[in-house]
């Protein structure tokens, strides 16, 4: 992979395309990269320039890679987040680091999540909410946690639950000032499917010239 800092929406779509994510999880990084996409659009203006959407576009795109890793990959070894954090950095995407690394709800459960969110910078921020507002489509925050108690029972005491959602929802009320629109207003950017078009095209043009080349010889 070429050195790059922030990926370009086709170079982030060829990123994620390269791990061969199945329909579930392409479905998934599609629904929060483009919930964060319109976060970002707002956000942008808001802020006279000072977000990057396009760092918050593939950020929000690759959040979940290291879940497509082989397990022996080194970052398959991280926790969650940070492993996708550390393999973008490896793949010359490091740019992205920060906001991917943030996006985990289990990030809510730690004993300094209250202080780490307040801190948190902008584009994370909207990653992480992203994340939280996207499962398969976009909906509430409360039917996303829903989601995880069924497929993650046991994972929180009804006290770290009470407490996750209590973070959860002061991530949102950031993420929504940010954006300068209310949780009801949310919306998606729909911008990935031009760029994973364009990633395939660009890799089907690219393995016909390798094939024209092989031939050649």
């Amino acid at each position: 992979m070429r050195p790059m800092t922030v990926p370009s929406r086709p170079e982030a779509a060829s990123l994620l395309l390269s791990l061969d994510p199945p329909p579930w999880h392409l479905a998934h990084s599609r629904a929060v990269a483009e919930v964060a996409g319109w976060l970002a659009a707002r956000a942008e203006r808001r802020s006279s320039g000072r977000l990057d959407p396009r760092l918050v576009e593939a950020a929000a795109l690759l959040h979940d890679v290291d879940k497509l890793l082989p397990r022996d990959d080194p970052a398959r070894l991280l926790a969650h987040g940070g492993g996708s954090a550390a393999w973008l950095t490896r793949a010359g995407a490091g740019e992205l680091a920060g906001a991917v690394a943030a996006h985990p709800v289990t990030r809510l459960l730690e004993p300094d999540a209250a202080a780490w969110l307040a801190g948190l910078e902008p584009a994370a921020i909207l990653v992480a909410y992203a994340d939280k507002r996207a499962g398969q489509r976009l909906e509430p925050m409360a039917t996303r946690f829903a989601d995880w108690d069924r497929r993650y029972p046991g994972t929180w005491s009804p006290a770290e639950r009470a407490r996750a959602v209590a973070l959860a929802d002061e991530l949102e009320l950031r993420a929504c000032s940010l954006a300068g629109v209310r949780p009801a207003e949310v919306s998606r950017l729909r911008w990935t499917g031009a760029a994973i078009g364009a990633a395939r095209t660009r890799a089907g043009a690219r393995a016909g010239a390798r094939a024209g080349a092989g031939a050649a010889a």
